[in-house]
């Protein structure tokens, strides 16, 4: 997929991610389109981007509204994610259905209303951001690990269908954005150090203009991932032991 030219819908556009993202395509002379819910935020990515401007909040649905003012897209950036961190049985109520509904439902269902003209064109590229947590699961973050999970999932079984429509995951570990802030508990490790989301922006658009199916972002993350895969019973035991 050539990115010069191509229209492209960015979910979550408004920080991190989203908004590295955002300048990556620009850079790239993508015309964009940058959806979020910090109207403020996505006015400022705009004015940097020369994008368009479809505020939305993907928990209350507005996927079809989103859909229909975006028209019809190249590209589809999935990115938009929530996060909760804490021991299930402490989860406030409603917390776990926003979580499904942001980062999997949603995307789900802009998916399926954004297809069809991908379809009909014969190109397209859908693009997942996941999480490492998706792939291996962590501690007290099993709702957002289950959602990472499930889009994964749905990408992975969208390639066997779509042929001539390019889908790529994303599986980035420790990012340096507000995320952690937000999700209520902050990041206090020291390893592994945060990256910064420009190495993933830029993962994202070599991924799409070079057909990848899948990027880990560092790229090491691939190394436990596949430990996971080929001896899960070693891989807890040295979770457990190393955390």
């Amino acid at each position: 997929m050539r990115l010069a030219g191509a229209r492209v819908l960015v979910t979550g556009a408004s920080s991190g991610i989203g908004t590295a993202i955002a300048l990556e395509l620009w850079a790239r002379r993508a015309r964009l389109v940058l959806s979020g819910r910090d109207r403020e935020a996505l006015a400022a990515v705009a004015a940097r981007t020369g994008g368009e401007v479809v505020p939305a909040d993907l928990a209350q649905d507005g996927t079809e509204e989103l859909a229909a003012r975006a028209g019809p897209v190249d590209v589809l950036v999935a990115n938009a994610g929530e996060g909760w961190s804490g021991p299930l049985t402490r989860m406030p109520g409603g917390t776990a259905e926003r979580l499904i509904a942001v980062n999997l439902t949603a995307h789900v269902r802009l998916t399926r209303l954004l297809l069809p003209a991908m379809i009909e064109r014969g190109r397209g590229h859908l693009v997942y951001v996941a999480s490492i947590a998706g792939v291996v699961g962590v501690p007290e973050e099993a709702v957002y690990a289950a959602t990472k999970a499930g889009l994964l999932a749905f990408a992975e079984s969208l390639r066997y269908e779509l042929p001539g429509i390019g889908v790529t995951t994303v599986v980035p570990g420790v990012v340096d954005t507000p995320f952690f802030a937000r999700r209520g508990t902050p990041y206090a490790r020291r390893r592994p150090a945060p990256v910064p989301p420009e190495r993933v922006a830029r993962a994202v658009a070599v991924a799409v203009e070079r057909g990848r199916a899948e990027v880990y972002m560092p790229a090491w993350l691939r190394l436990p991932a596949r430990l996971h895969g080929a001896a899960p019973g070693p891989f807890r035991a040295l979770a457990r032991r190393f955390g």
